[in-house]
């Protein structure tokens, strides 16, 4: 498939696994890059954990590996340590979401890297930032979640300490990887200079939950608990109405007065008339308005808040995004043939008006471009998948 996106030009030799450096690929794939995607003998454990149309080829793996080139290689063989070395000599970027120690056994730390391809860009993503005492602690997004505080956020929201339903830290931590890794691209751009990067999981979530939640633990002396009072609430939840669920945030002074004009809540006094005054009681406005959106159904909502400019949205299955209205004008999904059949994917949530990214491709068996890669770097001259000449191993640009 054509690369066409911003990333166009740029080859990423991917030693990542699971979700989080995968995820971070995923995006770079289907902006344009060429990802060689490195697995052992074994394959990487996310072709295993979830349904898909044959053994290896899992729903999680094949929509966070999409669009990459699959290379088997024994690092820890003289042949593949070789065969790695080679390729890092044609690449603008080195991920991998190893252990600093155990990339470093394998011989492929920053400084090994360097020496090969002085202008690499080199991103490291781990569970632990290296300057802490945990750098060597394993981490998965549960044990994430609860280091940076989601589980007990939750817990006051519901009462019971637990996970949110979705892999948040290994998203968030790829998201930043991405947005990291370029941002080093952008600095090799101007400067010719390559450098390492490193993206922690523990860290990321910590910056990510205290945009809000640091509040008054931001100043010193400290001026209140660390957390955002309208974001754990225990009423802050979808409304029942009188057939279903309904997301409603009746919430700057101009909504609200809307609303009350609108709805006359007998008890919406002069009490709650300003924002200000709707967060120093935000427990009882939810509550109060609970007890309001129960009278009429969800549909009967929608129709009146959407006329006074509420933001409102009805409460949806994950199911229900496949056939959703909006996605479906925008384009949002696309329809991508593979040799294992039809793959239907949510293609990338951002729009550029002259170098748009795409759905890069279905995910790749195991080691099904192995003889085609090791094949480039054997010629004297060749044209890589993203259309970078490589010449004697090294990328000329």
């Amino acid at each position: 498939m054509e690369h066409t996106g911003p990333l166009s030009g740029i080859r990423v030799i991917d030693l990542t696994a699971m979700v989080m450096g995968p995820y971070c690929t995923q995006i770079m794939a289907d902006m344009g890059a060429e990802i060689i995607k490195i697995e052992p003998p074994a394959g990487d454990n996310t072709r295993f954990i979830s349904v898909g149309p044959e053994r290896g080829m899992g729903g999680v793996f094949v929509n966070v590996n999409r669009g990459k080139r699959s290379v088997v290689l024994d690092l820890r063989s003289d042949e593949g340590a070789a065969a790695l070395r080679d390729l890092v000599a044609t690449a603008d970027v080195f991920i991998h979401s190893m252990r600093a120690s155990a990339i470093d056994r394998l011989g492929f730390g920053y400084d090994a890297v360097a020496a090969l391809n002085p202008s690499i860009v080199y991103t490291n993503c781990y569970g632990y930032g290296r300057r802490g005492r945990d750098a060597d602690l394993t981490a998965y997004d549960d044990t994430i979640q609860a280091e940076c505080g989601l589980p007990s956020v939750q817990e006051q929201l519901t009462g019971t300490a637990g996970y949110v339903g979705t892999i948040m830290a290994d998203k968030i931590a790829g998201l930043t990887a991405v947005y990291a890794t370029t941002m080093a691209l952008f600095h090799r751009e101007r400067t010719g200079e390559g450098q390492e990067v490193e993206v922690a999981m523990f860290e990321t979530m910590a910056a990510f939950m205290l945009v809000e939640h640091a509040n008054g633990a931001l100043f010193e002396p400290q001026l209140g608990p660390a957390h955002y009072p309208r974001a754990v609430t225990p009423n802050r939840k979808p409304y029942r109405t009188a057939d279903g669920y309904l997301s409603a945030l009746v919430y700057n002074d101009k909504q609200w007065t809307t609303f009350v004009e609108a709805v006359r809540p007998a008890w919406a006094g002069p009490e709650f008339a300003t924002l200000e005054q709707r967060a120093a009681r935000i427990d009882v406005v939810y509550a109060r308005l609970a007890e309001t959106f129960a009278e009429r159904t969800t549909d009967q909502w929608l129709e009146l808040l959407r006329a006074l400019g509420i933001p409102c949205a009805p409460v949806r299955s994950l199911d229900e995004l496949f056939d959703n209205p909006h996605l479906t004008d925008a384009g949002f999904f696309e329809t991508v043939e593979s040799s294992y059949g039809p793959l239907r994917f949510p293609g990338p949530p951002t729009w550029f008006s002259r170098t748009p990214g795409r759905v890069a491709g279905p995910a790749p068996r195991l080691g099904a471009d192995t003889e085609e890669v090791l094949g480039e770097l054997r010629r004297p001259a060749d044209v890589g998948a993203n259309g970078t000449a490589h010449t004697n191993g090294k990328a000329q640009r």
